[in-house]
């Protein structure tokens, strides 16, 4: 296998004539940001558009989204977005791409489209769209797409086939091969095997479950164990999920009328996705069975389920709300909550918060870990496996997955003939050209983490990230002093401010007559020292002290003033 490192990578050379270049500036080595820049002879095509949510070292950030600086001054060469499904690490950024350039025209099926276009509708965005279906073929410039049918947790999405002058691509998208899906929607393998007799030069296979052995779980073994857990609930029901599973959704409302419940949608989200997807024919809702939530306190607690959002814990959804006593809902003694979604990496003490917050309050909590109440949307090794035997692809280059997940699915193209040399595990930022059935890392791009931060977007890097780590766990000291300079004495303090230290104020009184002895000892040597540098000087004296003295780096913000 290539193996890619920034720090061995150059510039990429200029894009020769009919030469495809791929250029990933998202989802890989991470589970979400999935984006994917295609370009050839002065044309560029985008493969999703999607959002990463934050980790707890990122304190503050509401999303992370891919870096356009690579396309931001060619916009225009852009033929379109490919959308490869709804899901919010594929569409998410999609409104941030549009502000730069509102009319480049997004591609995809129709219910991708329909929430990308609620999605867009809150920023004030009217796109350019263009709905596509499995079987189609589009010419988009120099790209001729084909639409493929897959199956994942969504309804509705589809891979896509380029062709091009310097060689074909086949990119997944987010795909299993569920048998027995709830919508009768399979992944078409005579689509992969009538591509794969036309040859395929570069595979881009998601990678989510390439470390899991076997076959992903069907959707449809989920209704019975969903229905048997109702059956038995003497109280209200809540379940979180994503807010764009419709299957799950489905399944829910299934179970619910089969027990006489009504549901309730909770959160903001979830009631515009399964709005969407009832008006589209995607969700198929009981007649009456819907209660707004204006309305559940006159229901009795046996005849309520509450869906939700929040099931990995985001701070502002739902059901973190109502585990912190936050929320209308009151969650108490007897109420069994349960948590219908996959872990994502990153995400697991927020979660973890949640669920314990909940049982404090008296709930049951139901998860993946307790009981079959959810199942991937990703194929694992055995599928993919299948996938590369009906291709026989001539590259590979595994995407979406952290670093783990692109090692495990490129030895799963090994295992099954594709040469070593051939298969490409690569970075963000990676450039990779093709051409002649050749696919060759030619150099990399800057290729970082662009923060939203309530409205502001970019404007936080990754040092006021840092600073924010410091001030949570280490604290804040700020030192006043001010000096004579022309006498080389201290005038006034140094005075010390301390936030975030268990100790009181007074334990800096020891350090204080060395910052004063440290101050007009620079001012005696050096009158023409600045400011800046008798800030540092504090600075290196407090940093030391209070490093050895009580185990800490805290932020310190040194003033001095001149009298």
């Amino acid at each position: 296998m290539i193996e890619t490192a920034d720090s061995v990578l150059r510039t990429p050379p200029a894009l020769a004539e009919d030469t495809l270049r791929i250029v990933p500036l998202g989802g890989l080595g991470e589970i979400g940001r999935n984006m994917a820049v295609f370009e050839i002879n002065g044309k560029l095509l985008i493969v999703d558009c999607g959002v990463l949510f934050p980790e707890e070292n990122q304190p503050g950030v509401d999303l992370i989204l891919p870096d356009f600086s690579y396309i931001e001054d060619r916009l225009d060469d852009v033929v379109g977005v490919v959308l490869t499904h709804g899901h919010e690490d594929h569409i998410g950024a999609v409104p941030y791409l549009l502000r730069l350039k509102q009319d480049i025209p997004l591609i995809g099926s129709q219910l991708t489209l329909a929430l990308v276009e609620a999605k867009l509708q809150e920023h004030r965005i009217k796109p350019f769209s263009f709905t596509v279906t499995e079987g189609q073929v589009e010419q988009f410039g120099p790209f001729e797409c084909e639409f493929v049918a897959v199956n994942h947790s969504i309804p509705d999405a589809l891979a896509v086939f380029i062709r091009t002058a310097g060689g074909t691509v086949l990119h997944t998208g987010d795909f299993k091969m569920d048998q027995l899906p709830l919508d009768g929607r399979i992944t078409d393998l005579r689509a992969f095997a009538r591509l794969g007799q036309e040859g395929v030069d570069l595979y881009m296979a998601d990678s989510t479950n390439a470390d899991v052995p076997g076959f992903t779980t069907a959707e449809r073994e989920i209704g019975p164990v969903l229905e048997a857990l109702f059956g038995k609930v003497k109280k209200r029901i809540i379940v979180a999920s994503f807010s764009s599973h419709i299957h799950r959704v489905q399944q829910v409302l299934d179970a619910a009328a089969v027990h006489n419940r009504k549901v309730c949608f909770v959160g903001r989200s979830m009631v515009r996705n399964m709005a969407i997807a009832e008006k589209l024919g995607y969700l198929n809702v009981p007649d009456g069975i819907l209660v707004d939530l204006k309305n559940v306190d006159d229901l009795p607690d046996d005849r309520l389920v509450l869906m939700s959002t929040g099931s990995q814990g985001e701070p502002m959804a739902a059901l973190s709300r109502m585990a912190n006593g936050d929320h209308r809902i009151r969650v108490g003694r007897g109420d069994t909550v349960i948590l219908a979604s996959s872990l994502i990496p990153g995400n697991e003490n927020a979660v973890f918060r949640v669920i314990n917050g909940l049982m404090k309050l008296g709930a049951d909590v139901v998860h993946k870990g307790n009981a079959k109440i959810h199942v991937s949307g990703h194929a694992s090794a055995g599928e993919l496996l299948y996938t590369y035997n009906i291709l026989k692809p001539k590259n590979a280059m595994p995407v979406h997955g952290e670093t783990r997940h692109l090692i495990a699915n490129g030895k799963l193209a090994e295992a099954t003939g594709v040469p070593a040399e051939n298969v490409i595990l690569a970075d963000d930022g990676t450039v990779v050209d093709l051409r002649d059935g050749k696919a060759s890392v030619v150099g990399a791009v800057e290729c970082g983490f662009v923060y939203v931060d309530g409205s502001s977007v970019g404007e936080i890097t990754d040092t006021d990230i840092k600073d924010r780590v410091i001030l949570g766990e280490e604290g804040f000291i700020s030192v006043i002093t001010v000096v004579n300079r022309s006498t080389g004495t201290i005038v006034s303090g140094p005075e010390i401010h301390a936030r975030g230290f268990a100790e009181g104020d007074a334990v800096f009184d020891e350090i204080k007559p060395k910052i004063s002895q440290a101050l007009e000892e620079a001012v005696t040597s050096n009158k023409d020292h600045t400011t800046y540098q008798l800030q540092q000087v504090v600075r290196r004296v407090v940093g030391t002290w209070v490093n050895r003295r009580l185990r800490r780096r805290p932020m310190i913000v040194p003033v001095v003033l001149e009298a």
